[in-house]
């Protein structure tokens, strides 16, 4: 019986093994709680697209594990990715009009420049970590541009997410709930008082998101202070986490599949498209976020088994990413994959509302290292992140 609330050994560094065993056995597996573990891609994706039956509201299932009085409950059940319309609707429409594919695609020099900066500096180093030296730092510069953070104020953006994110594994120890809800609390304080001046003098709406969050739609929606604020930390934490993930985990892949890193080094003139199609292998293979949740409103059947209204289901985007009824040879990294219908950013209304801005992140940054640094060597020290949810690395040591 495989426990996710208490995984067996080993599980965290490579869950890999287990997740082939519960898609050729047991790829709907009811947990010791009552919640209900999804294993198989065609089930996810029906469950993503089909909000009537179910939800991704977490007011009910977040009590038990936070405490309805605790700040991460009142982050994890106000922010965008953990609610149903309207809530959804609203924030959702305020963020897709800031990210347009023209605002995206007005973004690409500023990303370079910032890139190339962070190559410069790591160029007389004898050794760096392509976590804290690069991959986290990209998406923290990134997202800090969208929300109009000045660059002096940054610092404790990372701490933070990584310990509010944090509270979403399966199981938390009474030290990472304290950690998480003063990260919240903290993460609350600051925004307030950058609320306050972002008022006080507003930026461009075009290309400041939290100036367009505090005026709301032409419609007239608006959100209270609460929904600004909890939103702000999720764009702030989503963009982070699963950026650098994507980011760390391809560079890892390619070094140790020397192949493909040398198919890219050619591909700009024999396959132009390879890059593009590195990255969508990158986020099947070693997806950035493991699992999504949702919540059963009515009576379902999935996998012939019965499921009851208000149930929490685990979706297991790790292993669908990996089913072998939707991917050939699943377990193998292929940059030519195509098609390529994984589901890292997860699918229906609720798909990532920043899909395109994490791909681009991850293209420049993986092809201008790659440009200059083309014989990077992963040094010892690899350090896995050692979460359930999230995979990525905590340290990529490496020589350029």
């Amino acid at each position: 019986m495989f426990d996710l609330t208490n995984p067996p050994e080993g599980f965290r560094e490579d869950p890999f093994p287990t997740y082939a065993a519960l898609l050729a056995h047991t790829p709907v597996l009811r947990q010791p709680d009552g919640s209900v573990l999804i294993c198989r891609h065609a089930d996810l994706d029906r469950i993503y697209r089909d909000t009537a039956l179910f939800s991704s509201d977490k007011t009910e299932i977040f009590a038990p594990k936070f405490g309805r009085d605790a700040p991460l409950y009142a982050h994890h059940t106000t922010s965008l990715v953990f609610n149903d319309p309207p809530l959804h609707t609203r924030v959702r429409k305020i963020m897709t009009a800031a990210l347009t594919p023209r605002a995206i695609a007005r973004m690409e020099p500023g990303l370079i420049v910032a890139v190339d900066a962070l190559l410069d500096a790591m160029a007389d180093a004898r050794a760096v970590d392509l976590i804290e030296d690069f991959a986290a730092a990209i998406p923290v510069q990134i997202i800090g541009n969208l929300l109009g953070v000045p660059l002096e104020e940054r610092g404790p953006l990372r701490d933070w997410s990584l310990a509010i994110l944090g509270a979403l594994e399966p199981a938390l120890s009474a030290e990472e709930l304290v950690r998480g809800n003063q990260a919240v609390e903290e993460f609350l304080d600051y925004l307030r008082d950058l609320v306050a001046r972002r008022r006080a003098a507003p930026g461009d709406p075009e290309t400041d998101v939290l100036t367009r969050l505090t005026r709301g739609t032409a419609q007239g929606e608006e959100l209270s202070e609460a929904e600004l604020l909890h939103n702000c930390i999720f764009i702030l934490n989503a963009g982070h986490e699963t950026t650098t993930n994507l980011i760390g985990n391809t560079l890892a892949l390619l070094h140790d599949h020397p192949e493909a890193r040398a198919a890219l080094l050619e591909g700009p003139e024999v396959m132009p498209d390879l890059m593009p199609s590195a990255i969508e292998e990158s986020l099947r293979y070693l997806s950035p976020n493991q699992f999504g949740n949702r919540e059963t409103r009515a009576p379902v059947e999935i996998g012939g088994i019965q499921i009851a209204p208000g149930t929490n289901l685990h979706l297991c985007i790790g292993a669908a990413n990996r089913d072998p009824a939707v991917f050939d040879a699943p377990d193998t990294f292929d940059i030519t994959r195509k098609p390529n219908r994984h589901l890292a950013f997860a699918g229906g209304p609720h798909v990532c509302v920043g899909l395109s801005l994490a791909r681009l992140e991850g293209r420049i940054a993986v092809a201008r290292l790659l440009a200059r640094y083309p014989d990077y060597a992963l040094t010892g020290g690899r350090e896995a992140g050692g979460r359930i949810r999230f995979r990525g690395y905590a340290a990529l040591p490496a020589r350029l």
